[in-house]
């Protein structure tokens, strides 16, 4: 499985390269993006052992509404180094219809030089919705696994999240979400993450600082990582 998703992040990095000559006349948008957290958090919990991270992907999206996608990211799971990195392969279909859009896809998350006995690796569906009220923008989305993180099993992820527009090129965003797993012994118990952000856009620079918290009790329910903290972020898009 390994081998397959390395191929098809080969394939698409190819891809980008010999057709981005290609793309105005074949009606396709590739584009590419870099960036820099303090620390790279998933859902509530940290993926870097609150450590910063540098992270960027490819993007190819045709005017239809299919895209596809790679994505990677440094991360430090105090797993004595078995894993270092992440990389996300992902595909999908989005379109909008008025206000209203919506986004139906599939994401891969490879973790490479973790030992396969680990079972990091795994795979989900994504349905994601949402709707500009003018004002403001409210979107809802749930991702389903068959097998999640660490072998523990069926898992959910519900949330909704909003994004008010200011002024000066500042956005206002708030996120809740809820996980829940299957087998809670190998992961740990089903929780609850919530998010407040602050953006600003410069000079094609895109400046992020949220607020991100979970209901888990760090060093009971969690290894670490998962309470409250800052996160600044800076990224920009070609």
């Amino acid at each position: 499985m390994k081998k397959t998703i390395y191929a098809l992040a080969s394939f698409l990095l190819l891809t980008t390269t010999s057709h981005a000559t290609l793309a105005n006349d074949q009606a396709i948008d590739i584009s590419a993006n870099v960036g820099f957290v303090t620390e790279y958090s998933f859902r509530g919990i940290t993926q870097s052992d609150e450590h910063p991270a540098i992270q960027g992907g490819f993007d190819i999206a045709h005017e239809s509404g299919i895209y596809a996608g790679i994505w990677g990211s440094n991360v430090d799971f105090n797993d004595n180094s078995e894993a270092s990195s992440e990389m996300d392969l992902y595909a999908g279909f989005a379109n909008s219809i008025d206000r209203f859009s919506y986004d139906i896809g599939a994401i891969y998350y490879a973790y490479p030089g973790a030992a396969d006995s680990l079972n990091y690796d795994f795979f989900e569906i994504a349905l994601s919705v949402g709707y500009d009220f003018d004002a403001f923008s409210a979107s809802a989305s749930v991702n389903y696994s068959p097998e999640y993180f660490g072998d523990s099993g069926d898992a959910v992820y519900y949330a909704a999240g909003v994004d008010v527009p200011l002024p000066a090129q500042f956005t206002l965003s708030g996120h809740v979400g809820h996980q829940t797993i299957d087998d809670n012994n190998s992961f740990g118990p089903d929780y609850t993450d919530w998010s407040l952000g602050l953006g600003y856009s410069f000079a094609d620079f895109d400046f992020s600082l949220q607020y991100v918290d979970t209901d888990l009790k760090e060093g009971v329910e969690c290894a670490g990582g998962c309470d409250s903290r800052v996160i600044f972020g800076i990224s920009r898009t070609f």
